[in-house]
């Protein structure tokens, strides 16, 4: 059985999407049908909505309540307030180890349009349509995703005020967190103050980090990562950055976090690093290549790269909504939240970079 809601779909590579009635199956196995309560627009949705062949539903920062559960879903009951981040398979390795950002499957899971059998949970205008964005294709009112995709909130929790929590946030708060585990000696540059570059910002703060320097272009993104924990900034086009850096902090920062996507960012911001320093990767952009002095290497710097902010959601979410809670994560100043039927302007001004986070409310 399927219902008809409203989504959002890319019906041309590189057209904004469109209000649209599609319909939806009803959940199947291990699936959970969930009403959208609200939905980040990230960086991801701009790039790949001109990638799509076919009539996509994107969107991967869903947050919103239970419908109906499908045969087999244990973990929920309808009314549960949840929200959803990425699929994995849930027995390869790297699943079995608690790291289900690098499941040997993510791809296929998360890229592939389809569910595992080859079908779509979404049918627009007669035929199948591109879903499964991610694990979830959240631009819609409605979406079907994998049990093991979603996380419970705490009681109280408002889902339309913690969609990003599910990508973009965790993205850039697990990088630091999980991977380069600042301590209060410890010195950080952040490379870019887009969501995820903040949500680093954010989270070496609340590690103790002694020092957070914020590295961007934009004058007024470099204001709003100091209102939010970096300790020091510099602006990009200043200048040389590695020199302002090593300015701030001589010899070099001990952790640098990549969040453009450029390549001679990348190059910067290992150059930053002090000898042993560690840089963590998690932007990717147009070029397939970057480009680093050997001899920056063989100071014992590493370069590593970062999926999800290499997070195990159902623990990380909880941890970062509990930081927020208590002030140390004020994640709220980013986000500007726009109604579902406004996306056109929401999409323009995520795009145009006239605002850090755009939300969809529903």
């Amino acid at each position: 059985m399927s219902r008809e809601v409203v989504a959002a779909v890319v019906t041309e590579p590189g057209r904004p999407p469109e209000l649209q009635k599609v319909r939806i199956d009803d959940p199947r196995e291990g699936e959970v049908l969930i009403r959208l309560g609200a939905t980040g627009i990230c960086a991801t949705d701009l790039h790949f909505s001109h990638m799509m062949s076919k009539p996509a539903v994107l969107g991967h920062e869903g947050a919103g309540w239970v419908e109906e559960c499908g045969p087999g879903v244990t973990r929920f009951a309808p009314g549960d307030a949840v929200i959803a981040t990425f699929a994995r398979c849930g027995t390869c390795a790297n699943c079995r180890a608690g790291e289900p950002a690098y499941c040997t499957r993510f791809d296929d899971l998360n890229f592939g349009g389809t569910r595992e059998n080859g079908s779509s949970a979404v049918e627009f205008d007669g035929d199948a349509a591109y879903a499964h964005f991610l694990g979830q294709s959240s631009f819609a009112t409605h979406m079907v995703v994998r049990e093991s995709s979603l996380v419970d909130l705490p009681p109280g929790a408002d889902p339309r005020a913690v969609a990003p929590y599910g990508c973009g946030l965790m993205t850039g708060a697990g990088a630091v967190l999980n991977v380069l585990r600042p301590g209060p000696t410890d010195t950080v540059a952040v490379f870019g103050a887009g969501t995820v570059g903040l949500a680093a910002v954010m989270a070496a703060a609340a590690a103790g980090a002694r020092a957070v320097i914020a590295v961007d272009l934009s004058p007024e993104r470099l204001a709003l990562a100091s209102a939010v924990g970096a300790t020091h900034v510099v602006e990009a086009g200043g200048g040389d950055v590695v020199s302002a850096i090593d300015e701030i902090v001589p010899g070099g920062v001990d952790f640098a976090v990549e969040s453009t996507g450029v390549g001679s960012v990348l190059t910067a911001a290992v150059e930053a690093l002090s000898r042993r320093g560690t840089c963590a990767v998690v932007g990717i952009g147009s070029e397939s290549t970057i480009s680093l002095d050997w001899r920056t290497l063989l100071n014992g710097r590493t370069v590593t790269g970062v999926i999800s902010g290499s997070s195990l959601p159902e623990v990380a979410v909880p941890d970062l909504l509990n930081l927020a809670d208590a002030g140390r994560f004020p994640a709220e100043k980013l986000v500007r939240n726009y109604a579902f039927t406004d996306i056109a302007e929401a999409w323009e001004a995520a795009r145009s970079g006239g605002v850090v986070k755009a939300v969809l409310q529903f």
